[in-house]
């Protein structure tokens, strides 16, 4: 029988991959919608992608509390032995940074919205509750940090992404398994 410790728990991929699909949604709808939709131009789809970005996006909030609570409860499967000290350090900065710009990405982007004067709804049943009133000084520093904290988490989970597909094919050592499959 597998050893259980090199893998993820069900609820664990199910967490990742829900949130893995919906922040790449969010990331995509945001980059379209601030570099290609203009009000000018279209201002109601403008609008409604900007009002689907947030509602899906916003949802990561409570999602990574969910998570970091299942992972400091449920930890992680081991590291292959074949990885060096060194990698597995990198590897543990990796999530560290994913699951630091996972909290700082939609916090970003709520107070934005707010201090723009504008909700922060959820999944178009709620709104998070404002903590900022609108304020047109604060948003010419929230706006810059979102769009700055976006590239970046990008280029995390892209290095993220590219670092599962190493081990998958390169290494060919169940790193990228213990995310999508429980043992026999």
């Amino acid at each position: 029988m597998a050893n259980n410790r090199h893998y993820y728990t069900r609820t664990a991929q199910l967490l990742h991959w829900i949130m893995a699909i919906i922040f790449i949604a969010a990331w995509l709808i945001g980059f379209y919608s601030g570099n290609f939709l203009t009000f000018e131009n279209n201002e109601a789809l403008k609008s409604d992608a900007i009002d689907l970005h947030k509602n899906i996006a916003t949802t990561i909030i409570f999602l990574i509390v969910i998570r970091i609570f299942w992972r400091y409860t449920h930890p992680a499967p081991q590291l292959p032995d074949s990885m060096s000290p060194a990698m597995k350090k990198f590897a543990h900065l990796g999530h560290l940074a994913l699951y630091l710009i996972l909290v700082a990405l939609p916090i970003s982007g709520c107070l934005y919205s707010w201090s723009a004067g504008h909700p922060a709804p959820v999944l178009y049943l709620f709104e998070i509750p404002r903590l900022v009133n609108p304020d047109p000084a604060l948003m010419a520093i929230t706006h810059p940090v979102h769009v700055y904290l976006s590239w970046f988490a990008g280029l995390v989970v892209m290095g993220h992404l590219l670092a599962a597909l190493k081990h998958h094919f390169i290494d060919k050592d169940r790193v990228l398994e213990s995310m999508t499959k429980q043992p026999k």
